[in-house]
């Protein structure tokens, strides 16, 4: 799981950034808006951590950013001195998933970090995954159609797990041949075209089996549900 921090404070981003590594995790630490926001804008994030009082942009004001463009709900804790009740009432209505005051005890933060990745993916821990007629199995690394076994290489099958962890987010071809091949956005992007046209193919990924893979033009791809019966209607 990748997070970017917005944290002015070196030796608190510092810390964090410790703290989450230290528990899988990666951190991308920025310490301006701006430079947090482009972040965003460019690469893949599963959870945001926003300080609130920051010297170019507020906290405030990142949130409201990131919640107006981004396309899928990304969970964001507001980690701030700022901690009276107005305060967290603001960072709430404004999008903000969790609120945490400073200073911060790590095992706290660690927990509620956890626990916001675990509510928009909380298919994670789970070795049987149910996507309509697909069903994933984690365990054998095996992938059904109708209950019927489809033969995928490695590479396919983390392609396709991905997918459906992310239904509904733009993908783009950095951000998977990051995530999925492991290796740095540099290389020829054909390869993830090569991918996808295949596992349209091969899985049988359409409309009539209620998803459909979507390509954005110079972007990327996005898998989405169909409503099978608003088609036959």
């Amino acid at each position: 799981m990748r997070i970017a921090l917005l944290e002015d404070e070196h030796e608190q981003a510092e810390r964090i950034a410790e703290l989450l590594h230290d528990d899988d995790k990666t951190c991308d630490y920025l310490a301006t808006g701006q430079a947090f926001l482009s972040a965003v804008a460019h690469k893949s994030y599963d959870l945001l951590i926003l300080d609130w009082q920051i010297p170019d942009i507020d906290g405030i004001e990142v949130l409201r950013n990131v919640r107006a463009t981004l396309d899928w709900p990304i969970p964001v804790l507001f980690v701030t001195q700022r901690a009276n009740e107005q305060d967290i009432i603001t960072a709430l209505d404004a999008g903000a998933d969790d609120y945490l005051a400073k200073p911060l005890r790590p095992g706290e933060l660690l927990a509620r970090v956890r626990a916001l990745l675990r509510r928009v993916h909380p298919e994670v821990e789970k070795e049987h995954l149910e996507f309509g007629p697909f069903t994933i199995d984690k365990g054998s690394r095996v992938i059904y159609c109708h209950d019927e076994p489809i033969e995928l290489t490695d590479k396919d099958f983390d392609l396709t797990l991905f997918l459906f962890q992310n239904q509904g987010r733009l993908l783009t071809r950095e951000m998977l041949l990051e995530r999925v091949w492991g290796v740095s956005s540099d290389i020829n992007t054909r390869t993830v075209d090569t991918h996808m046209s295949r596992l349209r193919r091969r899985l049988g990924i359409k409309p009539e089996n209620g998803f459909r893979i979507k390509t954005i033009y110079q972007r990327g791809y996005r898998l989405e549900a169909v409503d099978t019966e608003a088609m036959s209607a």
